[in-house]
């Protein structure tokens, strides 16, 4: 029988007395889509999944990605795509700064990511707690929160997303290599509502972000900027904000419509940290 604990924030629960590493079944299956779509991040905690039973556990939801950068892909698993910074044999395993700035997985293509459900193999830990939190954002608090003057503003206006916009920023672990031919045609900007409806829930979701979103569609840059400006720092504000702290074996599985997330990096190597993340494929927002 599942228990679920609820968080402080307006996003976030912990989902216990599940196994994940055995078949879910169909009305157990059906209870955790509820509360995911309810809660918006649920955390599967105390697990012990094998690369094949992350992958089994996350096809229920529907279908993979395969991520665009095969390098930091986990070897035989090209769903799986590893956050980590950890060097083996000079070479990083995985990323070793994603999600340096408030962004949505997959927000920058024509049919951005559903879900994603990252699993923590290894956690840094300073003097005994846990270090690398994640922040989570709920954009349907934030579009809730917004005066009904800028919801008349929002209706009907268009934002652009650029994947080489979060990929060539500033990164703590240098300048990153030229993206291939294949990557760029796989990334190609793309323009979405600001403001779309969940496909599942019907609610209203604030569609931007830091890190990928560039401008407003139809706007000259001072105005655009200015009033993406002003979505930006509403949707982050603290009352909207979930902060998960990391446990070994922790699934944790987050909506990537009605989130948004940033990572805290507040630990560096000896200190390793080791993340995998599966990414659900979503629809057109609408």
């Amino acid at each position: 029988m599942l228990s679920v604990l609820r968080s402080d924030a307006p996003l976030g629960a912990a989902i216990v007395g599940v196994d994940l590493s055995q078949e879910v079944g169909e009305r157990t299956f059906e209870e955790i889509v509820s509360l995911f779509h309810e809660h918006e991040v649920v955390c599967f905690p105390d697990q012990r999944l094998s690369p094949k039973q992350h992958i089994a556990f996350s096809r229920r939801f529907g279908e993979l990605y395969m991520h665009h950068r095969t390098d930091v892909c986990r070897p035989d698993y090209p769903e799986i795509f590893v956050v980590s910074n950890i060097v083996e044999d000079g070479k990083p395993i995985g990323s070793r700064d994603a999600g340096l700035f408030w962004h949505s997985d997959f927000c920058y293509v024509k049919e951005p990511a559903r879900a994603s459900l990252l699993y923590a193999r290894e956690v840094p830990e300073k003097d005994g707690k846990p270090l690398g939190d994640t922040l989570f954002a709920s954009t349907t608090a934030a579009y809730d929160a917004l005066p009904d003057a800028t919801k008349r503003l929002l209706q009907g206006r268009r934002a652009v997303s650029s994947y080489a916009k979060g990929y060539y920023r500033d990164r703590k672990s240098g300048p990153r290599r030229e993206l291939t031919k294949e990557q760029k045609q796989k990334t190609q900007d793309a323009e979405h509502p600001i403001v779309r409806t969940h496909p599942h829930t019907g609610k209203k979701c604030l569609f931007v972000n830091e890190g990928y979103t560039t401008r407003i569609a139809g706007m000259n840059e001072a105005e655009s900027e200015a009033l993406l400006g002003e979505l930006l720092a509403h949707v982050t504000r603290p009352e909207f904000i979930y902060r998960h702290r990391w446990k070994v074996g922790d699934l944790l599985m987050w909506d990537n419509c009605s989130t948004q997330h940033r990572a805290v990096m507040d630990y560096a190597l000896p200190q390793r940290r080791l993340m995998e993340r599966t990414t659900l494929r979503g629809s057109v927002p609408f």
